[in-house]
C-alpha cells in the first residue's frame, strides 16, 4: 500500500489499518453468493492473505474452517465472521507436521461434514545472502511453504475427489523470476507451483482442479518485515517492487482465489494467475 507517496514501511499503523478496513467492508459488501453450502479449509488463515481469503469465502456463503499457528489472532476470526454469510472456525496447527496435518484435515473434515474447497495460504518467508543462508533457514522455509502445501493436499484429496472440490494453492512471482536474497522462498514456491500442477494432470480425470495464485508484493506482515540484508545491492529492488510502487491489498489476492474456486471457473485446472502489478510484465 502506498499512501501519499509514502511506502509501506512509512505509513502508519493506524492510516494502514483504516484503509484496510475500508477496502475490506467494501470488498465484502460486493461479494457475489458462489459458496452457499459450500466447506471450505484454509492454512495461514489467521492473517495477510489468509485471513482476506476465509472472510471472503464465509462473506460468500462458505462454512470455514482457518488453520494457523497464531492461536490469538485465530481467536479474532470467528466473530470478526459475524453477519457474513457463512461462517468460521478455527483449528491452532503447524502444516509442516505430518502428524499434525493428519490431526487438522481429520477434524476439520469432522467438522464440516465434507471439504469442498481447500486454500493453502500458509508460509513463511526470510531475505539472506544466498552464501549466508542457513540450513535450518532454509529447511524452515521448504518444510512451510512447499512441504506443508504437500502434506495437507495429501491429506484432503481423498475429500476433495469425493466432493467434486478443488484445491488452490499459493504460489508466488519468486517462482516465475529470479528474486534476490530469496533463494530458499522461490525455491519452495517454484516448488508449489510444480507440484500444483502436476497434481492437476493427474487428478483431472477425477473431476478434481487444482489452480495456483502467484502474487507479487501484497501488503501484509510478511512484506512490512521485509529488510535488505547488509550489502544488498538496492538496485535489485527493482526486481520484487510494482512498477506502480502500489503494494497489493490481501482482499485482492482473495477475490482471485475465490473466482478460482467457484464453479465460475470450472474450467480452469492447472492455470496460474499472476497478480503483481506489471512486475513482471
Amino acid at each position: 500500500m502506498v499512501a501519499y507517496g509514502l511506502g509501506p514501511s512509512q505509513v502508519s499503523p493506524g492510516l494502514r489499518h483504516g484503509i484496510a478496513t475500508v477496502i475490506r467492508s467494501y470488498s465484502l459488501a460486493m461479494a457475489p453468493d458462489r459458496f452457499t453450502g459450500r466447506k471450505a479449509l484454509v492454512t495461514g488463515g489467521a492473517s495477510g492473505i489468509g485471513r482476506a481469503t476465509v472472510l471472503r469465502l464465509a462473506s460468500e456463503g462458505a462454512t470455514v474452517v482457518a488453520v494457523d499457528v497464531n492461536e490469538e489472532l485465530l481467536a479474532e476470526l470467528p466473530g470478526e465472521a459475524g453477519g457474513l454469510g457463512g461462517s468460521v472456525s478455527t483449528l491452532v496447527g503447524n502444516v509442516s507436521s505430518e502428524e499434525g496435518v493428519e490431526s487438522l484435515v481429520t477434524a476439520a473434515v469432522e467438522r464440516l461434514g465434507t471439504l469442498d474447497v481447500v486454500v493453502n495460504v500458509a508460509g513463511v518467508l526470510s531475505f539472506a545472502h544466498t552464501h549466508e543462508q542457513s540450513l535450518d533457514g532454509w529447511n524452515r522455509l521448504i518444510s512451510v511453504n512447499l512441504t506443508g502445501t504437500f502434506l495437507v493436499c495429501r491429506q484432503a484429496l481423498p475429500h476433495l475427489l469425493s466432493s467434486g472440490g478443488n484445491i488452490v494453492n499459493l504460489a508466488s512471482t519468486a517462482a516465475h523470476s529470479g528474486q534476490p536474497w530469496a533463494s530458499a522462498y522461490a525455491a519452495s514456491k517454484g516448488g508449489v507451483l510444480a507440484f500444483s500442477r502436476a497434481l492437476a494432470v493427474e487428478y483431472a480425470g477425477a473431476g478434481l482442479r487444482v489452480n495456483t495464485i502467484s502474487p507479487g508484493a501484497i501488503d501484509t506482515p510478511i512484506t512490512s518485515a521485509f529488510h535488505l540484508p547488509e550489502g544488498a545491492d538496492i538496485r535489485l529492488l527493482n526486481r520484487v517492487t510494482p512498477i506502480s510502487g502500489n503494494f497489493g491489498t490481501p482482499e485482492g489476492i482473495a477475490a482471485a482465489i475465490a473466482y478460482v474456486a467457484s464453479d465460475e471457473a470450472s474450467h480452469m485446472n492447472g492455470a496460474d494467475i499472476l497478480i503483481d502489478g506489471a512486475t513482471l510484465a
